[in-house]
């Protein structure tokens, strides 16, 4: 039998597009009940009454997740639309590339300010709510990128590099209260954050991907869900990587 959220209250970051919104639909179609977060108030508001016209069951809250408050206001919205909060995806993120000789101080603050910080206080902030259920799914959008590096990224590799050591010390931490904590690893996905990028640098990555595609925003989305579920209860501390053999 496939793998079911029924009555599961997920919240996701940066959830009104790319991987995020992909990850909101894929969940909801298992029965969860969505709960989304993004700076980008417009584009949320949108996202949710699209949500909504599909009788899909979905709130949210307009934040900026790289502060402590903003993303402390996340998680109490969310207790106030439903009282509990059975998952956590954290994959809001953004990308400010250009070589590191090259990147300006704001260029590296701000990436691990959104990218390690805000993924932090999220999960810092749900944990402890996690812990007193003894229930709970924390999954983290980290990028292939952090295993391997890429030029031109030294800010967004370092803060993916973070989220997976970050992932692992808290699966350490909340084992024993019953609460996971997984993250996966993307390679590159066609999204428009990727579609930012220069079509010579897309050529380049493209030739060394074996599958000789782009990955999808559903494909990461599926492993997200996986890790959500029952059927993952025992996987904590972990990376999947979903890059095509990119990585290998």
């Amino acid at each position: 039998m496939a793998f079911q959220l029924n009555d599961k209250i997920a919240l996701v970051t940066g959830g009104s597009r790319g991987i995020g919104l992909s990850t909101a639909e894929y969940l909801a179609g298992l029965g969860a009940k969505l709960f989304l977060v993004d700076i980008d108030e417009e584009g949320l508001n949108q996202t949710i009454a699209n949500l909504k016209e599909r009788n899909i069951e979905a709130a949210g809250a307009t934040a900026d997740i790289s502060n402590s408050e903003g993303a402390q206001k996340s998680i109490a919205a969310c207790i106030e639309q439903y009282e509990k909060i059975d998952i956590l995806v954290n994959n809001a993120g953004i990308t400010r590339d250009t070589l590191s000789v090259r990147m300006k101080d704001a260029d590296w603050e701000s990436v691990l300010k959104v990218n390690l910080t805000g993924t932090f206080y999220m999960a810092r902030a749900a944990a402890k709510l996690m812990m007193r259920a003894r229930s709970g799914r924390i999954i983290n959008v980290a990028s292939v990128v952090g295993l391997m590096g890429n030029a031109g990224q030294a800010n967004y590799a370092a803060s993916k590099a973070g989220v997976i050591g970050m992932t692992k010390s808290m699966a350490k931490e909340l084992a024993s209260r019953g609460v996971t904590v997984n993250a996966v690893a993307p390679g590159f996905i066609e999204t428009k954050m990727t579609a930012a990028l220069s079509e010579s640098a897309k050529e380049m990555m493209l030739k060394n991907i074996p599958l000789a595609r782009y990955g999808k925003p559903e494909e990461v989305a599926s492993s997200i869900a996986f890790l959500a579920s029952d059927e993952a209860s025992y996987i904590t501390g972990q990376v999947i990587v979903i890059d095509g053999g990119l990585n290998m």
